[in-house]
Order: structure tokens, then sequence, then C-alpha cells
């Protein structure tokens, strides 16, 4: 019953009362990508409960080193810049308690946005690169959308068309139902 926070954005309290709610031992921290949505509360959860954090890939790291400023300027609590215990690269995988991801480097969104999967229960975690019936935005600074789209077709797609992903925003899909239907990266966009 050990558990992985992906993306702690804020609402650390509900987080909490969560994995409390679900009898789980939060043991570790996961990032997809350095934005201040998906990691703002990163440095508090970790002082907080003593625990390492993984990822995103190391270009991420200058997004991280603005979250001060970036969550003043958006409303968010004030929060403070850090470091992850470890960088992810393609290739790499994490381990939790018995389950092991495969990280996926999928830059576009982000330069370091990295994907979670696990192959067992064929789950992708995603984040910000891909949702039911879009894409990740690619306006905010270093976003390449080219990159996106490659990212997407040559790293996510090759895992198969029954994969569901969980996205940083939005419903779940697979990864068939997007290549049928996503106007964005569908096979009729090719």
């Amino acid at each position: 019953m050990k558990a992985a926070v992906i993306d702690p954005g804020g609402d650390l309290d509900i987080v909490l009362a969560n994995a409390a709610a679900q009898n789980v031992e939060i043991v570790k921290i996961l990032l997809t990508h350095g934005h201040l949505d998906h990691a703002a509360g990163t440095d508090k959860l970790r002082r907080r409960l003593q625990i390492p954090v993984e990822g995103p890939h190391r270009e991420d790291s200058f997004w991280i080193d603005k979250l001060p400023s970036e969550t003043i300027a958006s409303g968010f609590p004030p929060t403070r810049a850090f470091s992850p215990d470890r960088w992810l690269e393609q290739g790499d995988q994490v381990t939790l308690d018995q389950i092991t991801l495969d990280v996926f480097h999928c830059p576009g969104h982000t330069p370091g946005h990295v994907v979670y999967f696990d192959p067992g229960i064929r789950v992708a975690f995603v984040g910000d690169v891909l949702f039911k019936g879009s894409i990740g935005r690619t306006d905010f600074e270093r976003g390449d959308h080219d990159a996106l789209l490659q990212s997407i077709r040559e790293r996510l797609w090759p895992l198969g068309n029954d994969v569901t992903f969980v996205p940083g925003h939005g419903p779940l899909s697979t990864f068939g139902e997007e290549r049928r239907t996503n106007p964005y990266v569908g096979d009729n966009m090719l």
C-alpha cells in the first residue's frame, strides 16, 4: 500500500486526505514537467513527508527555478524552487514497491516533459502531452509544436492502442481512441 503523488500542483490537504482514505503511504513524488499547476506543491509536500522527488527531465529545470515568481504572479500560494532527487531520461525506470514504470521523454509542451508508463496494467500518466481530443499547449516558453507531435507519434503510439492514459487535465482516454479521433495527432492527420 505504497503510493506516489504525480504532479502535486497544490491542494495538498486534499491529496493527503485522499491518501489517508485509501490507506496508502505516500513514499515518492513523480513530476511530468515543471509548470506550476503540476509542480508548485512539490517542495512543501517533499518537506512535509520527507520523501524523494523523481523527474522531470533536466530540460525543465528552468521552469522549476521560476516557480517562486510564477506562483506569485499567477495567484498561487508562494513556493520555493527545488531540485529533484533524480532527473529522468528517456529509457529510465522508476519503481514504487513492486511496480516499475517506464519513463519516456516527450518534449513539446515543455522541453523536459516525461511520461510514466505501467506496462503491466497498460496505463500511461501523460501530464500535459495529450488530452482526450486535444494535445498540450506549445505557446509557453520553449514549447515546440513539432516536437510535441513527434513525441506522441514516436514515443506514445507504439505502446499500443489499448493503453489507457491519464492526462494532467480532463477525462481518461486510450491511445487507440485518440489515433481514431484526435484532430491534432489522429492517424488521419498523417
